[in-house]
């Protein structure tokens, strides 16, 4: 049947969440028109405010999500989340686990859960989590939550993409040097220590604030200091104090002109993907065309070096390009 784009979006910014759903699935099909949905969305767009979700295996952040979600219900807010998980090795798609554990939220109209496939994207998130970002955005969500898989020390996208990006950590998952080491934890803007009941947990903490007075963020000459929360996710246990450290980060990077130049920065890596993506699909059209293997056939013969047959390729994508 013919796509009506205005017509979708239309239906999307009206609440109706098959439309939302079939714009999502546009994205990360990169359907034909999908240079069509983004001009449609665009001007709808700047609104919700995005926070990341991230950590290791097993902290609990599908279920903190969960938490999180519902008390942003409570406080009247749409909320639309992005689980990322990763690809099925038989269907490439998402296997779905965050939203199994979301069923609670599922016949909430207030709610848009979306599992999304990482389909090989290194970083914890996948390649149209931006673009589907942007879908809720302009769908009239106010807070977009997006949970990363669980990711090591050096996935860390989310900070790219979120407002807000919210560090899990739990006791039992490692010793103390690993909170002093590992990368994922530079990215943080609120801590959560997760699982707060157990034996440990006081340690992490302590690590969490030995890792924060050695290593505070320097934003413009003033810094914003990581709050800890403890939560016990499975029973809601610490969902308020959450909530307020989010609040009381997005009113600091609003005062302190952070969130307008962190969404120049989103909105600059979103724009260099889609080039990469475009250049990367013109270097495949000159490897089918016999561009690629020619320059590459002259490099092995030595009658070029590879910095040279790369400005030969290059001069082939320009010519393409006219």
């Amino acid at each position: 049947m013919p796509l009506d784009v205005g017509d979708l979006v239309d239906r999307a910014r009206d609440g109706q969440p098959r439309a939302v759903a079939r714009l999502i699935s546009l994205v990360e099909d990169a359907h034909p028109k999908l240079r069509e949905v983004a001009a449609a969305l665009t001007p709808h767009t700047g609104r919700a405010r995005v926070i990341g979700l991230t950590g290791p295996p097993g902290v609990g952040k599908s279920t903190s999500t969960s938490m999180l979600l519902s008390a942003l219900r409570a406080e009247g807010k749409r909320v639309g989340v992005l689980a990322i998980d990763p690809s099925s090795p038989f269907s490439g798609g998402a296997l779905l686990g965050d939203r199994i554990r979301m069923t609670e939220h599922a016949t909430d109209p207030g709610v848009f859960i979306r599992s999304m496939a990482t389909r090989g994207h290194l970083g914890g998130l996948s390649w149209a989590t931006p673009q589907a970002v942007r879908v809720l955005d302009a769908a009239g969500f106010d807070v977009v939550l997006i949970e990363t898989v669980g990711v090591g020390q050096s996935e860390v996208d989310v900070v790219k993409l979120a407002d807000t990006t919210v560090v899990l950590l739990a006791p039992g998952l490692g010793d103390g040097i690993q909170a002093a080491k590992a990368g994922v934890l530079e990215i943080a803007d609120v801590f959560v220590v997760n699982k707060a009941d157990r034996d440990g947990a006081e340690a992490v903490v302590r690590d969490l604030k030995q890792v924060i007075a050695f290593a505070r963020r320097e934003i413009r000459g003033e810094s914003w200091r990581q709050p800890i929360v403890r939560t016990v996710a499975v029973r809601g246990e610490g969902a308020p104090d959450l909530v307020k450290a989010l609040s009381e980060h997005h009113d600091w990077l609003s005062s302190h002109g952070e969130l307008a130049r962190r969404r120049a920065e989103r909105a600059a890596g979103e724009v260099e993907a889609i080039a990469l993506r475009e250049l990367q699909a013109r270097l495949t059209d000159l490897r089918g065309g016999g561009h690629l293997p020619a320059v590459a056939k002259k490099v092995v013969e030595r009658e070029l070096d590879p910095y040279t047959a790369a400005d030969e390729l290059l001069a082939a994508l320009r010519g393409d390009r006219s």
